[in-house]
């Protein structure tokens, strides 16, 4: 297999249905970055918990991200925030696409990118921001028998979460 192969294939898949857009918000605008890389033949994920001293979010696993600033487009905010978080310099980003749009319990309308990143991935996290980073591979989240549909209050209102119970 062609090493990049699964960079083309990942790119077709996330440009086939296009994302889902939401309409504009009245909510913050934010933009997280889904990094992946490839290792032992097994497609990876890279995941933060964020840190406890945080406003929002805390404690939370996370990709990195956060909102857009004045002047720049979702990508960029996307590529600063994990500049800022992980260490990962945007030359170093290869964008593949982007998921759908969604906006949560919590007042943010998140626009998610998915980037390759080199492997290995060299991070130096931010202990502001951030707590851990760890790889997690992708199949880990796409088994049935570990993702678990649940019902959480927040701010006193009932939202539909996903939790997938992997590692710790």
């Amino acid at each position: 297999m062609h090493p990049m192969s699964w960079v083309v294939d990942l790119r077709e898949r996330l440009a086939t249905p296009p994302p889902r857009r939401l309409p504009p918000p009245e909510t913050r605008r934010a933009a997280v970055l889904v990094p992946l890389y490839v290792d032992a033949g097994e497609l990876w994920v890279l995941l933060t918990t964020r840190a406890d001293g945080l406003p929002h979010h805390r404690s939370q696993i996370a990709f990195p991200g956060g909102s857009i600033e004045l002047g720049e487009d979702a990508w960029q905010a996307a590529a600063r925030e994990t500049e800022e978080e992980l260490g990962i310099a945007p030359p170093l980003l290869l964008e593949l696409g982007r998921l759908d749009e969604v906006d949560t319990p919590t007042g943010f309308h998140v626009l998610p990118f998915v980037a390759a990143v080199p492997h290995p991935v060299p991070t130096r996290p931010n202990p502001a921001e951030i707590a851990e980073v760890f790889p997690l591979p992708l199949t880990a989240l796409a088994n049935p028998q570990l993702i678990e549909e649940r019902e959480v209050l927040i701010d006193g209102r009932s939202h539909a979460i996903v939790v997938f119970h992997v590692g710790g």
